[in-house]
């Protein structure tokens, strides 16, 4: 299932896709950009950006509950300290980096944050910030994952991963009822907090982990495998998604958790059957290098690729061009330097532990 000493080439892959709906869900009316390739993905009806947003939440809920099993198989428990560690190596400099970048330009007046957004920023809440600006605004993402990674795994070492399972399950189920309340409460208010909020969002998240504390049951189901190896029924279930979402309440009832299961077998499909048509294009080294890159890319795009901005520098293609080249340096300078020094922090503050697929620790971004 694992190469390169542990990573998952194709999950790469599938961070690149994501990444790119992102960037393109972004571009959309930025200068220059084509005006009829605009008018397709700005349509009203599909969000391509968010929807590469729900697929990085499942390839982290997969990735980060995976780790945690082995962890559990091989040691009988998990160290919270190690996790921790790793996670804050893994995620705080890069996202503290690109802060401070922020807080310098909204010094100088090149940009405008407000002191909301910084506070919320800085304590991981902005997914319950209602008015968000547009240069933090994309926080709100990491916000949702950050708060995963402090409960669930707790949640997991304190019930051992059979009963997590039942707990991520009944976290799916239970979210769109969420979504449908909050939304029924809060009327027109609700669009600044469901689907942003932990709360409305957490099942996209839960899916991951019930797939990868299910994952070997599931495949003896003969469904199941014919549904994962059939490659028109994920498309299929996110198109009936979308058609559902078209419809406000059905689709915060059923739409979104139609889409998620379809990504939830896209994932399975792209890390089982690594050699199937989708699966070559996925590892392809281009795609695989810029999955790679895809949490800095998240980061820094929003300085760039601004469809608010008259700046040269937000006009296309040079915003993505600039994207990249920031995502780089991120990465280069910021991200392997800080990951570097894990083995290290590691040995000076924590006990010896079993070890475990190590290197894929790398690859469960923020975002």
């Amino acid at each position: 299932m694992t190469r390169d000493g542990g990573r998952i080439p194709s999950l790469d892959g599938l961070r690149a896709l994501s990444i790119s709906a992102v960037l393109l869900g972004h571009l959309a009316g930025t200068q220059h950009f084509p005006p009829s390739l605009a008018a397709v993905i700005r349509n009203g009806r599909v969000d391509i950006a968010d929807l590469g947003v729900r697929v990085f939440f499942v390839i982290s809920g997969f990735l980060i509950t995976g780790l945690l099993i082995a962890e559990h198989e091989r040691s009988g428990t998990i160290s919270l300290q190690r996790f921790y560690l790793r996670r804050t190596l893994r995620i705080f400099p890069a996202y503290f980096a690109y802060l401070a970048v922020v807080a310098l330009l909204a010094a100088a007046r090149v940009v405008e944050v407000s002191g909301w957004d910084f506070a919320h920023a800085v304590t991981y809440t902005m997914n319950y910030a209602p008015h968000r600006g547009w240069h933090l605004g994309h926080f709100w993402s990491l916000a949702t994952e950050e708060q995963f990674y402090l409960l669930w795994p707790a949640v997991v070492l304190l019930i051992a991963p059979r009963r997590a399972f039942r707990v991520a399950l009944a976290v799916v189920c239970l979210a769109p009822l969420v979504r449908l309340a909050e939304a029924a409460v809060l009327g027109h208010a609700a669009a600044g907090y469901v689907g942003t909020t932990f709360e409305t969002t957490a099942d996209a998240i839960a899916i991951g982990c019930v797939l990868a504390l299910s994952r070997d049951a599931l495949w003896t189901r003969p469904r199941y495998r014919w549904a994962v190896e059939a490659p028109w029924v994920a498309p299929l279930l996110l198109l009936l998604g979308a058609l559902i979402a078209l419809r406000v309440r059905p689709g915060l009832l059923l739409g979104a958790t139609l889409g998620l299961v379809a990504i939830m077998l896209i994932i399975d499909r792209s890390v089982r059957l690594p050699d199937s048509r989708f699966g070559r294009i996925l590892n392809s080294p281009m795609l695989v290098f810029v999955g790679t890159l895809s949490y800095s890319i998240y980061l820094w795009q929003q300085l760039f690729v601004n469809r608010s901005s008259t700046s040269v520098l937000a006009t296309f293609p040079l915003n993505i061009v600039l994207t990249f080249m920031a995502a780089m340096v991120s990465y280069y300078l910021v991200e392997r330097p800080c990951l570097r020094l894990r083995p290290r922090l590691e040995a000076r503050w924590l006990e010896p532990a079993a070890p475990v697929a190590e290197a894929r620790i790398e690859q469960v971004s923020g975002i």
